[in-house]
């Protein structure tokens, strides 16, 4: 068979695929509560009054006073107890850029992402509160302390160690992350708010001055803290790049348009473009910037628009590319952990991109075919259906979703008995019984998205062991609370 004709075959044969749904369809509109419920199972610090998950309970209240700061609050990033400053800035930033784009499609549910958001923002402001003095918290915990233990948040005796940055010891990629989840929130809260809009992004603007003054990976200046659990291995220009960009599209401020445009080739816009997660933002900034271009407002930014459609084009099912594949059920799958962070990410992308080129009465030009609006819209929600049990397993990979769903998930907190059934202490070893135990989880974490087959046979194990599958991360389910929202009213 020609190429071209094998191209055309399997496009053909993977679209069949993507326009298959179930006869009963998902509830998107309970998945969506399910998915911003998940939040309230990692926060830390001082739960509130309208807590609705109510076996946990207040873990980690004196975070910070090792360092002579508050750092309470925010989120557990996993499974674990340790905040990790960089993905809990991206979560923020992409449960916030959710909002942006589909507030509108949100209903009762508006409420509780905005609770989201700010729970996410209230500890980045914490954080960066010494911005002035040269200095942002991004860490509290130690990694191998805390992965030495399986404990409850709640029974927490670990070394709760503050981690930091500063001009001697820079990490542009965290800082810069950070600024562009207090831009991007400041637009969620712009007019909710307007006074905590305007501290955001003021904080936003100095944490980004910082970033780019002082210029280095947080990896090297912290790397037994954080790595190889958020080790930055793509470099920090992305981030700096990814934040002016929010900036921008915040604060309207001539500068940021003239930093991304002098900076483009410099910070290597143009990389890896088919990359979008907590590490990699590239395909994110190219299509973010590409909205301004579609609208007929920035033809400066034209290269992140071919950037932007580079990306569409190598996520189309039937092109051979080796940054996106597919399983053979379907599901975007890329080698490494966690690949529903993945999946929810680049979904997200396709959604938001699609969106923007419906604006434009645009379409993606890809060799042989086009990637219209529509079809990205059936790419995305074809991930989603697959996250909600539409796969070979015929499993939900959202848990307390679907009839069926994984039980025994890599996350402390649901896998030990809550404080009310067991009030005594648990100590570090004393929980590895439950760690071990083949029973499900007894605590339900209603929401959380586990990582999923981490191979191309569809296969998943449902064992607290195998973290690469079976840990849930508030980075997955970010981005799928955008795509929940909008397939909720659409569909």
């Amino acid at each position: 068979m020609a190429p071209n004709a094998l191209f055309l075959f399997s496009f053909l044969a993977m679209l069949l695929l993507l326009l298959r749904s179930t006869a009963a369809g998902h509830n998107y509109r309970d998945a969506l509560r399910k998915s911003i419920l998940f939040f309230e199972g990692q926060r830390s610090g001082k739960l509130p009054a309208d807590q609705r998950l109510r076996w946990r309970h207040d873990s980690a209240l004196h975070d910070g006073a090792t360092a002579g700061v508050d750092l309470s609050g925010g989120y557990y990033d996993a499974g674990d107890n340790i905040k990790f400053g960089f993905p809990m800035a991206f979560t923020t930033t992409m449960l916030s850029w959710s909002v942006i784009d589909f507030e509108k499609s949100m209903g009762a549910e508006l409420g509780n992402a905005l609770k989201a958001v700010r729970w996410g923002t209230d500890y980045l402001l914490k954080a960066t509160a010494k911005i002035g003095s040269g200095v942002v918290f991004v860490q509290v915990g130690d990694p191998y302390s805390d992965h030495n233990c399986w404990e409850r948040p709640e029974d927490m005796d670990t070394l709760r160690t503050v981690f930091k940055i500063d001009g001697s010891h820079p990490g542009s990629d965290v800082a810069g992350e950070t600024a562009a989840a207090l831009a991007a929130a400041s637009i969620v809260f712009r007019s909710r708010d307007p006074s905590y809009s305007t501290m955001l992004l003021n904080r936003a603007v100095a944490v980004f001055q910082f970033a780019d003054k002082h210029r280095g990976a947080y990896s090297n200046s912290l790397h037994r803290a954080v790595c190889p659990f958020y080790c930055d291995v793509n470099g920090y220009q992305d981030e700096l790049l990814w934040a002016a960009a929010w900036l921008h599209k915040a604060s309207r401020r001539r500068q940021y348009r003239e930093y991304i445009v002098r900076n483009e080739v410099v910070l290597r816009a143009g990389d890896t473009i088919n990359e979008f997660g907590w590490d990699n933002k590239h395909a994110g900034i190219n299509v973010l910037i590409s909205k301004e271009v579609l609208m007929g407002r920035a033809d400066y930014f034209a290269s992140f628009k071919q950037n932007a459609d580079g990306f569409i084009c190598s996520t189309l099912p039937g092109i051979s590319h080796p940054q996106v594949q597919y399983s053979p059920g379907g599901l975007i799958f890329k080698a490494g952990g966690s690949n529903m962070q993945h999946v929810t990410s680049l979904s997200f992308l396709l959604l938001a991109y699609s969106n923007y080129l419906s604006h434009a009465n645009k379409v993606v030009p890809c060799g042989e075919t086009s990637a219209t609006p529509a079809l990205l819209k059936h790419l995305a929600k074809r991930q989603v259906d697959y996250i909600l049990g539409d796969n070979p397993l015929g499993m939900s990979y959202m848990v307390g979703y679907g009839a069926r769903y994984p039980q025994r998930i890599h996350h402390r907190a649901s896998s030990l008995p809550s404080v009310a059934a067991h009030p005594a202490h648990i100590g570090c070893k004393a929980g590895s019984r439950y760690y071990f135990s083949p029973n499900p989880n007894p605590n339900v974490l209603v929401g959380a998205v586990v990582g999923g087959p981490t191979n191309n046979t569809d296969s998943f194990p449902d064992s607290r062991p195998f973290f690469q599958q079976s840990e849930p991360t508030t980075y997955i389910n970010a981005p799928l609370v955008g795509l929940l929202s909008f397939f909720s009213a659409h569909c």
